[in-house]
């Protein structure tokens, strides 16, 4: 069974098919994200701890950490901010972290301090990016999401996102890195301007667990971008993305419906054991005004845990 492990200095993470899904905090990225980006370039990082602390008390997994605040000089600027960010978020909450970069300098200067094992977000099918991300992913031994777009753009049709994963799980290989420490994110479509998107990742899913057995993230928002209700949606689509095989997610944690979508699909896909987290999150519940059901925060991935984008485009969609 494919197993990717992330770990922080004191926590380990297993992501896999018969583990619970894996929430991947969005909040800490900048893009999109007028005021936060602000902040970070002044050296302000309240919003950066507040968004770190109400993530994981929702119940998120990891955390992602992005720090790209400007286009300009992004090789100088971005590198620094990054392990200031890094620093702090680990300093603060005892979850993996993703080291989420499109400039390599600032990924590399990431891993040096990232404690523990990282996921490193991201690599492209662009030979620019296998030649310059892949020797880092092998140097410092850690897993890496692999985004289904290369040099020719994101592709509608899901047979070429496919060819363009399993193109990076092999230059991986070449390079001794398995498959198992392979994230592939194929690429999660607005329905609203593409009406089959959900087919076509579903599909993918099931290809990318079947042939290539690796696991696999999106941008979850990327699928209700630009409809109203947003939230309904997203809702909907996370047990269906599970249900075809995905195992991660990139996503806002502080949304209640949302997570109550990912404990109730853990549930039904048998991760959570005798449905311990779902009744210590839910025993207490109460409606609240509106009709809207409450509950006390608990970890998506429940008991029994060991230790204790379109690609860049879809950011923005993301941090909404």
């Amino acid at each position: 069974m494919t197993r990717t492990i992330v770990a922080s200095a004191t926590r380990e993470i297993v992501i896999g098919f018969d583990q619970p899904f894996c929430v991947i905090g969005e909040r800490i990225n900048p893009t999109g994200r007028k005021k936060l980006a602000a902040e970070m370039i002044e050296g302000n990082f309240e919003t950066v701890i507040k968004d770190a602390l109400e993530q994981v008390a929702a119940g998120a997994t990891m955390l992602d950490v992005n720090a790209g605040v400007t286009a300009v000089n992004p090789n100088e600027t971005e590198p620094p901010l990054l392990v200031k960010t890094l620093e702090i978020v680990q300093g603060l909450v005892d979850v993996p972290l993703s080291i989420d970069s499109s400039v390599t300098a600032a990924i590399e200067a990431g891993l040096r301090v990232a404690k523990g094992r990282p996921l490193v977000n991201s690599v492209t099918g662009e030979e620019e990016k296998l030649e310059a991300i892949l020797p880092l992913v092998k140097k410092y031994d850690v897993p890496v999401v692999a985004i289904s777009n290369d040099e020719t753009g994101i592709s509608m049709d899901p047979d070429v996102r496919f060819a363009v994963a399993k193109k990076i799980v092999e230059r991986a290989m070449d390079h001794g890195i398995k498959p198992h420490d392979i994230v592939v994110d194929p690429l999660v479509m607005p329905i609203g301007a593409l009406g089959d998107a959900g087919r076509q990742v579903f599909a993918l899913l099931r290809r990318l667990r079947e042939e290539l057995k690796v696991n696999t993230t999106c941008g979850l928002s990327n699928i209700s971008f630009g409809l109203p209700h947003r939230h309904g949606i997203n809702a909907g689509f996370i047990p269906m993305v599970i249900g075809a095989g995905m195992t991660s997610a990139i996503m806002n944690p502080c949304r209640p419906q949302e997570m109550e979508a990912v404990r109730a699909a853990n549930v039904l896909n048998g991760t959570d054991p005798n449905c311990t987290n779902w009744i210590m999150t839910y025993r207490d519940h109460k409606p609240a005004e509106g009709g809207h059901a409450v509950a006390a925060a608990a970890p998506a991935g429940g008991a029994g845990r060991r230790g204790g984008r379109a690609a860049r485009a879809g950011a923005a969609a993301r941090t909404e």
